[in-house]
């Protein structure tokens, strides 16, 4: 209970502060609108079913483009923490394509696919798969040396230690490095989104932009927030810490 009444307590006065800044009259009222008209709007965009359908669009276009990140970065980061090859030559390409913003990947993405949903799903994919495939590699790294030893003594080698073995115990770090691809991911596919029709909430953003309805914008990014924390909290947090108790690594 203390718990939640502290987070609540900080986002009644972030509210709070948000509403003195708008009677104040720093800023015009139509250019910063207070916390009412935009939950207001927020809610006004549920009924009508526009959300809705933004939301469904996007979270659609998400969990594909991270299906293919995961499938593609976690054996990636895998081969790269265990074998030579890919652990000198691979490796630095990853890391100075990870320094790359995913955004930067449009341009190349609408030359090569056009404008579809194609070209958001490669910068979604190019902007996960990277973070994830080096989380997996830590994870590897970081598992108990003895582990491997004990493995070997008693000759389990090949796809059952990759399967029994060097999976399970890097699992927990893994996940960590999941839920970083996952934010990556939902941050490419709304910078994907915002630069052509879409469909999605990124199109939102981008009608409240040319309609002048700041309102709009801000329920759109209130809305982006609230997923994005409840996808956190719900799966990746759920998981987490269910892994971390089993195996140990938290009372």
């Amino acid at each position: 209970m203390l718990k939640w009444a502290q987070k609540l307590g900080l986002i009644a006065l972030l509210f709070a502060f948000w509403e003195g800044l708008t009677r104040a009259g720093v800023w015009n009222k139509h250019l910063f609108p207070g916390p009412l008209e935009v939950v207001e709007t927020l809610i006004a965009m549920v009924r009508d079913g526009r959300m809705g359908g933004a939301t469904a669009r996007s979270l659609g276009r998400l969990f594909r483009a991270y299906l293919m990140a995961v499938a593609i970065g976690v054996p990636l980061g895998l081969l790269i923490a265990r074998l030579a090859f890919f652990r000198n030559a691979v490796k630095p390409v990853v890391m100075g394509l990870q320094a790359l913003p995913s955004i930067c990947w449009l341009p190349l993405a609408l030359l090569w696919f056009g404008l579809n949903d194609s070209a958001i799903l490669f910068v979604v994919v190019m902007g996960s798969v990277l973070g994830i495939s080096i989380a997996t590699e830590d994870a590897v790294n970081g598992l108990d040396p003895q582990l491997a030893r004990v493995a070997r003594t008693l000759g389990v080698r090949g796809l059952r230690f990759y399967c029994g073995v060097l999976l399970p115990g890097a699992l927990p770090g893994i996940v960590t490095g999941l839920k970083l691809g996952w934010s990556f991911a939902w941050r490419a596919l709304l910078a994907g989104e915002l630069l052509f029709v879409s469909g999605g909430l990124g199109q939102l953003l981008t009608m409240g932009r040319e309609l002048m309805d700041v309102a709009q914008v801000m329920a759109v990014m209130l809305a982006i927030i609230l997923i994005g924390i409840t996808v956190d909290r719900v799966l990746f947090q759920t998981v987490e810490t269910r892994l971390r108790r089993r195996w140990g690594l938290t009372a």
